[in-house]
């Protein structure tokens, strides 16, 4: 079975309702597997900033939280919309929990990963999509959404999108 191109690939977001990655058409995306009981749990503050400071350029963030990484994200889809907007003020697109590794694994990971990538190793993993649903840099759980090398492939993205 072929794997699905990142712009067919359909997303259930957190409120329930149903979109696709070709939904965000024409804009950079940053993947992000987030949980709400994470060491890195606090990038949520930064990806907002990130979010807020870089939107109106073209670019979204979609997280996309998973339990796969020492059971840190137990809550339902509900309670981590709560959460990140509550204690985060989270305005970027959650889906609903899902897997990122694994025989389980979200279409949308398959597609991040193919080609030989390794498979996610934490939470916050971040990955950089051009509008056109090419993967443009991986990120690690480490390095944080105002890293200066995540802040530049993301400022040249949105420059390569408004060419």
């Amino acid at each position: 079975m072929a794997t699905p191109t990142l712009q067919t690939i359909s997303l259930i977001l957190n409120d329930g309702t149903e979109s696709s990655v070709s939904a965000i058409g024409g804009k950079a995306v940053l993947v992000v597997n987030v949980a709400s009981k994470c060491g890195f749990t606090p990038q949520y503050d930064t990806l907002e900033a990130l979010y807020e400071k870089y939107r109106a350029g073209g670019l979204e963030i979609l997280g996309v939280p998973s339990n796969q990484f020492g059971g840190q994200e137990p809550g339902t889809d509900g309670e981590i919309a709560d959460f990140c907007r509550r204690n985060f003020g989270v305005t970027f697109a959650l889906t609903a929990k899902t897997d990122v590794n694994g025989p389980d694994a979200h279409p949308l990971y398959v597609a991040l990963t193919k080609g030989g990538a390794e498979p996610i190793a934490w939470n916050f993993e971040k990955f950089l999509v051009n509008r056109d649903g090419v993967v443009l840099a991986r990120f690690a759980s480490s390095v944080s959404p105002d890293a200066p090398e995540l802040v530049a492939a993301v400022e040249a993205a949105l420059a390569a999108a408004q060419a």
